[in-house]
């Protein structure tokens, strides 16, 4: 291999068949779903989700947030955004763009719409809540936590229990794979080996934090907060990346976190054990929570603020969990089949392991064979969050 980056494919766009599945039936129904979920919000909020709801369906022209009568703290990132995407897309509608942008900035709308900045108040808890409160969650993490104790390595039982928890995402039908029993083929690659290779052997980086950056609320981060705590016993700080305000219906925000600790607690033996642990981790500083407003915008990884490139920089691994962080990496594009996840990520600064459910067509470095197999058994099945990838860019991997 070379030192020189592959050529970059175009992100995909609304051609795309899932993206406007999405943008045309999956979004229109969670939108319906806030209303239905908030009966309490006034009638001016309820009418603007109306308004957006309609917009989206009618494939209108996408307007730029508001910026009276003040502007919000990310106007500015959002108008350069938007004014690149209008440059390349002439109409840029709900219905034509780069999906990536148009889905990013119709959840930004969103949150306008229930003025979030004013209230602070999640359209989503209600849903997120009771997912808190199934069984199904709970009965879940159980399992999970039994299976720390007859695995002869933690870590590695909890990076693939962290990646099917994946699955648990509330804006997408692969939720209702939580409960199956995930087998050696719905797996396509799997880079645990090469990771903990790399973990038992650092060098300078022994000592650096470790990066987390989740997805869902609910039970992926459930078990998101036993990885963190199976670094934390490893002797890593952790720095755990949620999103800074409420999107994509159960991905993870600071309150979130806190919410299920306090639900751990709670529940009383292993699981208040966890939590007691995570508190004492948090007061001592060795475990933070961090929301950079990169995980909420419409930007590539690659494009990542110069702040967040030297904190990442300084990390002994980052793990990016989930389908839009892992579309984030990739340029929300599908790379040629010889290119590898180690090439394709070239640019990061540190190394990186993808935990991820495969829920959109995104995707690098996986087997031709693998694919072509995939495709016999299911020619839908990058959308399915059935299959799920491992995958380790750093020492020992080929760039």
């Amino acid at each position: 291999m070379t030192d020189q980056a592959p050529v970059r494919p175009h992100p995909l766009t609304m051609e795309n068949a899932f993206a406007r599945h999405t943008m045309t039936e999956r979004i229109p129904g969670i939108l319906r779903d806030v209303i239905e979920v908030n009966p309490d919000y006034p009638s001016g909020i309820r009418q603007q989700i109306e308004r957006l709801r309609a917009a989206l369906l009618g494939g209108e022209p996408v307007p730029m947030l508001d910026d009276m009568p003040a502007p919000p703290p990310d106007y500015d990132e959002w108008a350069d955004a938007y004014q690149a995407q209008a440059r390349m897309f002439q109409p840029l509608t709900w219905q034509h763009g780069a999906w990536f942008f148009v889905e990013t900035f119709l959840y930004r709308h969103l949150i306008q719409a229930v003025r979030w900045h004013e209230t602070g108040r999640d359209p989503f808890a209600p849903i997120k809540q009771a997912e808190l409160e199934s069984d199904r969650l709970w009965d879940a993490f159980d399992r999970v936590l039994e299976g720390e104790e007859g695995h002869p390595d933690r870590l590695s039982h909890l990076l693939l229990s962290a990646l099917w928890g994946n699955r648990a995402d509330l804006s997408h039908e692969a939720g209702n794979l939580v409960e199956e029993t995930a087998t050696d083929d719905d797996l396509l690659v799997d880079d645990r080996g090469a990771a903990l290779a790399y973990l038992a052997s650092p060098g300078d980086r022994a000592n650096w934090p470790v990066h987390l950056v989740i997805d869902n609320a609910g039970l992926e981060l459930a078990v998101d907060l036993a990885l963190a705590d199976a670094f934390l016993e490893q002797g890593a700080p952790v720095v755990v990346h949620v999103k800074a305000h409420p999107v994509f219906v159960s991905d993870t925000t600071i309150p979130d976190v806190w919410q299920t600790i306090r639900a751990l607690e709670g529940c009383g033996g292993r699981p208040a054990a966890l939590a007691q642990r995570l508190h004492q981790a948090w007061q001592a500083g060795r475990l933070r929570l961090a929301a950079p407003a990169l995980w909420t915008s419409s930007r590539f990884m690659w494009d990542m603020p110069d702040s967040l490139r030297r904190a990442l920089a300084q990390a002994r691994l980052v793990v990016v969990k989930g389908d839009v962080n892992y579309r984030r990496l990739v340029g929300d594009a599908i790379w040629d089949a010889g290119v590898s996840f180690a090439e394709a990520l070239h640019y990061f600064p540190a190394p990186l392991l993808a935990l991820r459910s495969i829920k959109s067509d995104a995707l690098v470095g996986v087997p031709a064979e693998r694919i072509r197999a995939a495709d016999r058994d299911d020619p839908a099945w990058r959308t399915t969050g059935r299959y799920g990838v491992i995958q380790f860019a750093g020492p020992g991997q080929p760039r």
